[in-house]
């Protein structure tokens, strides 16, 4: 029997430093580890494994006419709020079957306003908030502080650092025109949550999908703000202390509220939710991201995993069963579409 073919399509940190890009413009590229282990686990599934590399490359291979059972893909883009829509975009349009989240909900969830305005319209908690386009927009932000500052459409902590959380209206403003200068996009201004900090793993899809389990987030020095920067998220061995969510109560809120989160915003295959409480204990979704990281060791998805005893050969056959059962169903309910022009 033929193996089926899974071709690999992934950002490399390295490519993009050897091209001239700051480590800051790349930060949220994979490492040649990452990439190395998610083509061996592949294979260790039973599937053909052909790295594609970056968008770009991916272009190339399909004018070519290459194609492949499925693309797994974790390339997150380089500029612009829809940049991790790209790839799904154009596999779409030469119909070949992918992992993880389509274009619409790519794009949405990296706008964290558009993800909390979503949420929020199905009832769900979040921190009130305001975005920032201009420093014109600054008078017209009428909450509470302290408040939160961070870039609009970034992720890996980008943006985010001790300086985040907003005690004033002058240090508003200064943080503002800092991370529109640098950032060149909006900045989301929220109401700051004082409680504990959670992120959620999930796999599967609309039904299917399930918690697979929660990881507590606090500073390994207790005198240090509690922010999950990216410097705190880069150096995570030594400044952060990662744990799982045991109290039952609380971790059934955290769970139920990052698992509606999750299939309001139609993700798909696997993801990560955040999830952080106020000074009450309740649970507020911050953000969610559908192309979490997959190293295996350093990403908090495996993190999760194996801190629920699931290795990370079954979360990856977890992610592929799951693309694959949704290829099947899309084809069994359009047939099989007309060959591109």
């Amino acid at each position: 029997m033929r193996r089926k073919k899974i071709g690999l399509v992934y950002d490399l940190r390295k490519d993009y430093l050897a091209a001239g890009y700051s480590e800051a413009e790349v930060a949220e590229f994979d490492s040649e580890s990452t990439i190395e282990a998610l083509h061996r686990t592949i294979e260790s599934l039973g599937y053909e494994v052909e790295r594609i590399g970056n968008g770009w490359a991916l272009c190339k291979a399909l004018a070519a006419g290459n194609r492949w059972d499925l693309v797994f893909t974790i390339a997150e883009g380089l500029k612009g709020r829809c940049r991790e829509a790209q790839v799904p975009a154009l596999l779409e349009l030469y119909q070949i079957a992918y992992t993880f989240s389509d274009p619409l909900v790519c794009a949405a969830t990296l706008d964290k306003a558009i993800a909390k305005k979503l949420a929020a319209s199905e009832g769900l908690p979040t921190p009130a908030f305001a975005v920032v386009r201009s420093e014109a927009d600054l008078p017209a932000v009428n909450l509470p502080y302290p408040l939160f500052a961070k870039p609009l459409a970034e992720g890996t902590g980008k943006g985010i650092d001790q300086n985040s959380r907003i005690e004033s209206h002058a240090q508003l403003e200064q943080i503002c025109r800092q991370l529109l200068e640098r950032y060149r996009q909006p900045v989301l201004i929220e109401e700051y949550l004082s409680g504990r900090e959670f992120t959620v793993g999930i796999v599967g899809t609309g039904s299917k999908a399930r918690v697979i389990g929660t990881m507590e987030i606090e500073m390994a020095d207790r005198s240090q703000p509690p922010i999950y920067s990216y410097l705190n998220k880069e150096e995570c061995e030594n400044r952060i202390r990662y744990s799982a969510l045991k109290e039952p109560t609380l971790k059934r809120a955290v769970e139920d509220t990052a698992l509606r989160c999750y299939q309001v915003l139609e993700c798909r295959d696997a993801g990560r939710v955040d999830i952080r409480c106020d000074e009450r204990g309740r649970p507020f979704f911050l953000e969610v991201n559908p192309l979490a990281g997959l190293h295996p060791t350093h990403s908090d998805l495996p993190m999760i995993a194996a801190q629920e005893g699931m290795s990370y050969e079954e979360l990856i056959g977890a992610i592929l069963t799951s693309a694959f059962e949704r290829a099947e169903q899309e084809q069994l309910l359009h047939g099989k579409c007309p060959r591109p022009l």
